[in-house]
């Protein structure tokens, strides 16, 4: 029975991907899907049990960045690739529009936005597809899924019922009347009713693609000549567009764009006409520097970078000092969040880490500032992110962890190929920081339980006592109750085998006696 309930699943999972495909396909050439239909792939998962395997990405099992891959595919396979890869993103912080199938970010892991407040993320071995709200998690950043086709303007069905988009979100609690019919929609986004003309929308965008559908009869109904002419314009302009290159490509011009980027600063490894992940990192920075799409992936955005005015790494890092914040005590986000949990990981922080930045959190930072030979202020400037989140942060045993995390915050300076990064948070995804906490949980405790000098913990360590002594007293009690029933035993033992061998002796006197009598 269970096994006929997953080949269903896998089969309903197959159909929702097929048509969501055709459906995105006669939308638009460069989409695998929709917003509304990643959401509702999603939910299935969820409702279906689908589980969790690392690396998976095939209906019934999926990881985190698997599950959206399952359904649109593209070129991002990794979750942070994914979010390079998107047409637009932010901060939850800032909150999230009113979309349906939006990607989700934190640290080392992604999901998917439902709606209304709700996610669907491929957590772990253990809880598989979870369904939970947008703060369980604590995500912090949503994005568009580069391969999904997003809404505008118009009509969406999603889960049995019929939203509105206006300028790419859909309304709420109000009304609009659309091809001479009121529709009412509530707090959550659906309309009253089921409209009459679900393609109808009074967007630009319709408008259009009226526009460009004529345009293509008129082309239609022209002569031979004047398509070959079109078709030949196509080819000029195919062939004079730039190449791609992207993370394990080479030649020449790889070296040049290395040779580029060096020149600005943002690449400090050699010339090697590969594009290795820290080629890829630097041109991740330059390409935040100067505002184009951030992808990793070097195409048409080389006009910019082989422009006189490209920004070089130290006007970005000028910049980027102007523009972001500092945080410090008193503060409470996202950020901190992230901040906690990689002082965490490199063992500053031994609490629970909630977003506040407290007292906890100020002497992690300070102890965090002093190992890495920076100005113990408790503060996090600039300078103490960017060493926070190097390969070269030393943890609180002296030792560099080797691994970078790429974070994409508002600082924004990733140290490791993007490659590299999904590779490592991928594989650790909500065991790393577990562990990491539980360690130094387990080591604070044991010093505190060892120590009797310490002058923070003496009601801890009073209890220890008490509880050691507890201990001790019930085994000298059972020692004492095992020692005297083994009393016990052994004298009733020696009093019977006495008993025993004056009774033998008697019989035996008894016997000698009589036949001497009769003798």
């Amino acid at each position: 029975m269970q096994r006929s309930k997953k080949i269903a699943s896998v089969l309903l999972s197959v159909t929702m991907l097929s048509g969501a495909c055709a459906a995105a396909g006669s939308t638009t050439a460069h989409a695998s899907g929709t917003g509304a239909g990643l959401a509702e792939w999603a939910l299935n998962a969820y409702y279906s049990g689908w589980s969790y395997v690392y690396g998976g990405a095939t209906p019934g099992t999926v990881d985190c960045s698997g599950l959206i891959y399952s359904y649109c595919g593209g070129n991002a396979r990794g979750g942070d690739s994914q979010l390079y890869a998107s047409s637009e993103s932010g901060y939850i912080s800032n909150g999230i529009p009113r979309v349906h199938g939006l990607g989700l970010h934190m640290d080392g892991h992604v999901g998917v936005y439902i709606g209304d407040g709700m996610a669907v993320d491929a957590r772990n071995d253990d809880e598989d597809v979870c369904y939970d709200t947008l703060d369980y998690m604590g995500w912090t950043q949503w994005y568009k899924v580069g391969a999904i086709d997003y809404i505008e303007n118009g009509w969406e069905q999603f889960n049995g019922d019929y939203y509105y988009y206006e300028n790419g979100e859909y309304i709420v609690n109000t009304s609009r009347t659309i091809d001479g019919t009121t529709y009412y929609f509530d707090s959550k986004g659906r309309s009253s009713d089921t409209p009459s003309n679900p393609s109808s929308s009074n967007s630009s965008s319709s408008s259009s693609s009226s526009d460009n559908s004529s345009s293509e009869i008129s082309s239609d109904n022209s002569s031979t000549n004047d398509d070959s002419s079109s078709t030949e314009e196509v080819k000029e302009e195919s062939q004079t567009e730039p190449s791609l290159y992207k993370n394990g490509d080479e030649g020449d011009e790889v070296k040049k764009i290395q040779e580029r980027l060096k020149e600005l600063g943002y690449y400090t490894g050699e010339v090697t006409g590969k594009f290795d992940d820290a080629t890829e990192a630097a041109y991740i920075q330059f390409q935040q520097a100067a505002g184009v799409a951030v992808d990793g992936i070097s195409g048409t955005d080389r006009d910019v970078l082989y422009s006189d005015d490209c920004p070089t790494y130290t006007d970005a890092q000028a910049l980027l000092a102007e523009q972001t914040p500092t945080y410090q005590l008193g503060d409470q986000s996202n950020a901190v969040l992230t901040i906690q949990n990689r002082l965490a990981i490199l063992g500053f922080f031994n609490e629970i880490a909630t977003g506040y930045f407290g007292e906890t959190t100020l002497q992690a930072v300070e102890a965090f500032q002093l190992a890495n030979n920076l100005e113990a202020t408790g503060i996090v400037d600039q300078a103490t992110y960017q060493a926070m989140f190097s390969a070269t942060a030393l943890s609180n045993n002296g030792y560099a962890l080797a691994t970078s995390v790429e974070y994409t915050g508002p600082y924004a300076m990733p140290q490791g190929g993007s490659s590299q990064f999904v590779l490592q948070n991928t594989q650790n995804q909500n065991y790393a920081h577990s562990a990491a906490v539980v360690a130094s949980a387990a080591n604070k405790v044991t010093k505190k339980a060892l120590s009797n000098t310490s002058a923070d913990a003496p009601v801890f360590f009073s209890a220890v006592v008490k509880r050691n002594l507890n201990v001790g007293l019930w085994f000298v009690v059972v020692l004492a109750l095992l020692s005297v029933f083994g009393g016990v035993f052994i004298i009733k033992n020696v009093k019977a085998s006495k008993k025993a061998r004056r009774a033998r002796s008697k019989k035996s006197y008894t016997r000698v006696k009589t036949e001497a009598r009769y003798w």
